[in-house]
């Protein structure tokens, strides 16, 4: 969470707010739907550790991958106002079908907007005419209402365990539970974070429940450097 609080506290025209969520529970909604309400750059997405051009390749490797047959699906938990679900949409030139789930309803009608094109924006084209994407108000520790168990290939999770688990450690060990018990048996969970491996890891080869879980070094990004914990299904 280092990485996040730094961001946090050089945002120009939120710096009160950014300077109150700092030392606040990030996992209080109201804060996020305050900050998500508010512009916080010159773009349409907003990305607190980084963006998906740089985890494009990672990603589109995990998508050349996946059977032929029908797109895979993809879940973004706590996505925000990220450009990992937007990217993945408009350049893979792979079909994948992509979930963007958040608590914050601010969030997901500002991503809603973005993918349709309101207020006079073009609205987004996929990269593949037969990719999906799909943004709906979700509590990632409660996936029941929008997910089924075993029903995504990819989750993608930046920063939302280092998010809920400032307000509660056992909240973060409920949303692992809940994105392993929606991913498919020989699907793959990634955990973007700058927490170090000595203390991420033992934690989800604990809570994996026999998965393989490595990790990966990345970056360093604007001078931080980040990992990406996978937690992977039987092949």
């Amino acid at each position: 969470m280092a990485a996040l609080r730094r961001k946090l506290l050089l945002l120009g025209p939120s710096r009160a707010l950014a300077g109150s969520l700092a030392s606040s529970c990030l996992a209080d909604r109201c804060l996020w739907d305050q900050l998500h309400a508010q512009p916080l750059g010159n773009g349409p997405t907003f990305d607190w550790f980084f963006g998906y051009e740089e985890v494009q390749e990672l990603l589109l490797s995990l998508l050349q991958k996946a059977p032929a047959a029908s797109p895979p699906r993809v879940l973004d938990v706590g996505c925000g106002t990220s450009s990992l679900c937007t990217g993945l949409y408009t350049q893979s030139p792979y079909p994948v079908s992509i979930l963007g789930v958040d608590f914050s309803p601010v969030a997901v009608a500002h991503m809603n907007n973005l993918l349709q094109g309101g207020q006079g924006q073009t609205p987004l084209c996929p990269g593949h005419p037969d990719s999906r994407l799909h943004f709906m108000q979700a509590d990632a520790q409660n996936l029941g209402p929008v997910a089924a168990s075993g029903s995504f290939q990819l989750l993608l999770d930046k920063g939302t365990w280092d998010a809920v688990a400032r307000g509660s450690l056992p909240g973060a060990h409920q949303l692992l539970s809940e994105c392993l018990r929606v991913l498919s048996p020989k699907g793959t969970l990634i955990q973007f974070s700058d927490e170090d491996p000595d203390v991420r890891l033992p934690c989800l080869e604990q809570r994996s429940h026999g998965r393989t879980v490595t990790v990966q070094e990345l970056g360093p990004f604007r001078g931080i450097t980040y990992f990406a914990y996978f937690v992977k299904g039987s092949h």
